[in-house]
């Protein structure tokens, strides 16, 4: 009897600590959606010329399909240095991620940005890579530095510090 009391006991506590574990960390149901806000740091970057930089705004959402694999988009304005402006800058782009730990994430994103400056509008291929770190089981902070043009007269890129919500 008291060996029948002891194994239900354990048991018990097996299964207690089970479904504690199981609590603390939920697989994620994929396909994932999530959205973001960023302040950007941007420099544009001529080749003849003093370069221009500021702080924008940068709103970004996308779509987890799995670990390893979003797409994202990007939507950005603001910003001058008295001589440029930043109209608006808007890009998609796919995003393979590298799962460091549970919590944190580490990613490269390539793709194509449309930039329109009051001075000129162009748009070529964009990459770069980032970090990013969960807070809340739904929310993230990160950091990230893109090249969204890289042209024959100048470069544009932007680091970018901000938080994602994932729904």
């Amino acid at each position: 009897m008291k060996a029948l009391a002891v194994s239900s006991a354990a048991v018990l506590a097996v299964a207690f600590a089970a479904t504690a574990q199981a609590q603390q960390y939920q697989m994620p149901m994929y396909p994932q959606t999530y959205a973001g806000a960023d302040a950007i740091f941007w420099e544009l970057d001529p080749d003849r010329g003093s370069s221009a930089d500021s702080v924008g705004l940068r709103v970004n959402g996308g779509m987890k399909f799995n670990d390893y694999l979003a797409a994202e988009a990007h939507l950005g304005t603001g910003g001058s240095d008295g001589a440029v402006d930043l109209e608006y800058l808007v890009g998609a782009y796919a995003k393979g991620i590298l799962p460091v730990s549970q919590e944190f994430r580490l990613y490269g994103l390539a793709g194509v940005t449309e930039v329109d400056f009051d001075v000129d509008s162009e748009s070529g291929f964009s990459y770069g890579g980032g970090a990013e770190f969960d807070v809340a089981p739904n929310l993230a902070v990160g950091a990230d530095y893109m090249r969204y043009l890289d042209e024959s007269a100048y470069t544009f890129d932007a680091a970018s510090v901000g938080v994602r919500y994932r729904f």
